[in-house]
Formats: structure tokens, C-alpha cells, sequence
């Protein structure tokens, strides 16, 4: 910390403490990869989206590659519409008998999958908004990763680091991260600041973050107290004004979390994958190289990593769902391999580096020790010259996606 001109930080809350010592947190949706079964109705009780009633009674529609009514394909009051898809599904095992069914049935699983994880309160609205998220992507990433003098990479992910230790310690949301280093990125990039006062700015980042995305604040004095009182009230106030200011009051940002659990969601992964790749899509947060990078390029390489680490099983089922899934990446292939072997190096080294604040996070039960997954040493070795090892899984996925992108 002394070769960074950061204050003696006081020490922080211990990541491994029992379940029951945390705070619940705000926003489960974000937290949890476990997606929450839909609540049975209650008799006399009508089923969400009643919307939907009248286009039950509608021809199948050719019109934006929608080729399955919902009569046939179903909005059931007891939650049973993905096994309907999937026995509709089921037999398809090649590429060109889905490539008509994929944009209808990408856009029917979108809607259940934003509709679980909480995204949306109207179904009628679910390709909008995804479509909006998909428009601002050019907004979250930078034309370049330099950093401005003094500052490097290496007192960036230091910064970075801390603040993911704050943020365990206040239990905000996971979006609140993403958000505050985004606008850390932002700010180096615009503000002139000196090491002396970095943390303070990253300190002042994740406060407005949280301001926009989590429904309980800390205290103003809890902020100083972390940073060993070295900052008073006024100066934290005042540095909260000059950013503002400099960001013309914009604090909007898509997180690459969210296309990472909307694909996880459509694709049936696994709960360890879906750790695993939220445990890899951290760590690049800590990487200055990553800045470049859209959201929806980041989240991609993650869960394709994270699939490949792992290895599992694949089904039928499994196959086809992924292979709806991947219609959402707009990621070329030499852009996937380059961020999958930017996190391929930084999981097999984590354990090692001074920042090791994301490697504790996902190495307790609640991630699954996925930091600690011993397929993480080899993650680099499997990527092989080129990507060929990505290639070989992805197949004929990866050429229809190239095709039609």
C-alpha cells in the first residue's frame, strides 16, 4: 500500500465468516445462481402476463422469425413452459434443423429467463430492453487501455482489489461492483487526481454506485473510518461533487453480469459453471486490458471458458439450449479467444498475485470453491496456440453465430 501512496486501510471483515454473521443481501437475483422456482398460484388466483391470453388465439406468425404460437409452445400457470420447449426440442440434434427455430425460440427464452432473474416486471417489454442493453454496449467500453501518468495497471488493480473488500464488507449488490469500477475507469480518464487521493476516488466511485443500485447506504463516517480517517466528510463531499460533475451526472452502465446470467439462464448451465463464470468475470475486473472489451464480449468468454474448464457431460438438451444461447453473442472469434486467454492467465495466477480479494470471494462453500477448481492451473495450457482447443468444442456453434451476427 506504502508503494501506492494509499493510507493504512483498517482491517477489513473476514470474507469466511459464518452465514448466519452476514447481512442478507439486497438484491438475492444477482447474488444467488440458483434461479428461484415460480410461486404455484393460489385457486382463483390468475397467472402473471395475462397479457398473453389474446395471442394464444393468434396463427403462428412468420414475422420476426417467430414460429411457434403460444398455444402450441405454452404460458402454463404451474411453471412447466421450459419442459414443453425442451420436448418440442428433443430429437434435433443438428445445427441446420435449429437454424430456423433459433430467432422464435431466442426470443420466447429470453423472456422467461429476464422474467426469473427479476429483470422485468412485463414480458411484453423483454426484447426492448434487451434490446436497449444490446445498443448501449458501445457506451461501457474504452478506445483504449492506457491509463493516464502516474498511474499504471498494477496501482489500478490494487485500488480495484480494495474496493472488492469493501464491498463484501457493506454487502452490496453485485451490479454496485460493476458499476463502480466502470465509473472508475471513467474517472481516471477524466479527472486529474493525484495518487495521494486515488483512494479516495475509488472510495467515491463505489458510493455512487451504491446510491444507484443498492436501497441501504452506509454511513459517510463508516466510508472514512475504512480509509483510517485520513479523508474527512467535506473532502469525500467534495470529490462526490467533482465527479459528478466531470461524468455529466451519468452513472448509467450494463454490467456484464447481467448477459452473463441471461445466457447462463437460456443455455441449463450448471451451478458450478455459472460460479465459474462469474468467478472469471471478476477477475477482469482487475485486468486494465479488459476495458476495451464490451460488456456482452466479456460475459461470453467467461461462460465459454468456464464451460470448457469444467467440462461436463453434455445432453441432447443441454446441447440444444446452448446452442439458443449462443445466438446472443456478437463476439467474433478472435475477439473470444484474445479475452479467454486474458482470463485463462489471470485464474491460473490469482492465487499467487498480492490481489487475492475476488480469489477468497468465490473460494467458500457458497461459490462452490470454484477458485480453488484444480482445472484453473491447466486453464492457460488449454487454450493452446490460436484458441484451437475453443474451437474444437465450439464447432459448428461458433460458424452459425459468425454467420448470422
Amino acid at each position: 500500500m506504502a508503494q501506492t501512496g494509499f493510507c493504512d486501510s483498517r482491517p477489513l471483515l473476514d470474507l469466511h465468516k459464518k452465514t448466519e454473521e452476514k447481512r442478507a443481501p439486497l438484491r438475492n437475483w444477482a447474488n444467488f445462481c440458483v434461479l428461484k422456482e415460480r410461486r404455484p398460484l393460489a385457486e382463483g388466483e390468475e397467472a402473471r402476463g395475462t397479457h398473453n391470453r389474446w395471442i394464444r388465439r393468434l396463427p403462428v406468425a412468420a414475422e420476426d422469425g417467430i414460429i411457434l404460437d403460444y398455444a402450441d409452445c405454452g404460458i402454463l400457470a404451474d411453471g412447466r413452459e421450459e419442459e414443453v420447449l425442451l420436448q418440442r426440442l428433443h430429437g434435433l440434434h443438428s445445427l441446420a434443423s435449429l437454424r430456423v427455430l433459433v430467432p422464435g425460440l431466442l426470443r420466447k427464452e429470453l423472456e422467461l429467463a429476464m422474467d426469473k432473474l427479476g429483470l422485468i416486471h412485463d414480458r411484453t417489454y423483454a426484447w426492448d430492453i434487451f434490446s436497449d442493453m444490446m445498443r448501449s454496449q458501445s457506451r461501457c467500453a474504452f478506445p483504449s487501455a492506457e491509463l493516464p501518468r502516474p498511474f499504471t495497471d498494477s496501482t489500478r488493480a490494487i485500488l480495484v482489489d480494495w474496493l472488492i473488500q469493501v464491498h463484501g464488507v457493506f454487502h452490496f449488490s453485485e451490479e454496485t461492483l460493476y458499476l463502480a469500477v466502470h465509473l472508475l475507469n471513467r474517472a481516471l480518464r477524466q479527472i486529474k487526481v493525484s495518487i495521494s487521493n486515488l483512494q479516495l476516488l475509488g472510495m467515491v466511485c463505489l458510493f455512487l454506485a451504491s446510491k444507484k443500485e443498492d436501497c441501504l447506504l452506509p454511513e459517510m463516517s463508516e466510508l472514512c473510518y475504512l480509509m483510517d480517517n485520513s479523508y474527512s466528510k467535506q473532502q469525500l463531499l467534495r470529490m462526490e461533487r467533482r465527479v459528478l460533475c466531470e461524468l455529466d451526472f451519468d452513472l448509467s452502465h450494463c454490467p456484464p453480469l447481467h448477459f452473463l446470467l441471461l445466457t447462463a439462464s437460456i443455455a441449463r448451465c450448471s451451478d458450478q459453471v455459472v460460479w465459474m463464470a462469474r468467478y472469471l468475470l471478476e477477475l477482469s475486473l482487475l485486468d486494465g486490458q479488459c476495458v476495451v472489451f464490451q460488456p456482452v464480449q466479456l460475459a461470453s468468454a467467461a461462460l465459454f471458458l468456464a464451460r470448457q474448464v469444467l467440462q461436463e457431460v453434455s445432453t441432447p438438451e443441454s446441447e440444444t439450449a446452448w446452442c439458443i444461447a449462443t445466438s446472443l453473442h456478437v463476439c467474433s472469434e478472435p475477439t473470444l479467444t484474445r479475452i479467454m486467454q486474458i482470463l485463462a492467465v489471470a485464474a491460473s495466477k490469482a492465487h499467487n498475485r498480492e490481489t487475492r480479494a475476488t480469489f477468497l470471494k468465490f473460494s467458500i462453500a457458497e461459490t462452490l470453491h470454484v477458485s480453488s477448481h484444480p482445472a484453473l492451473q491447466r486453464a492457460l495450457s488449454m487454450q493452446g496456440p490460436g484458441g484451437t482447443q475453443m474451437r474444437s468444442w465450439g464447432g459448428e456453434t461458433s460458424q452459425y453465430v459468425r454467420t448470422h451476427t
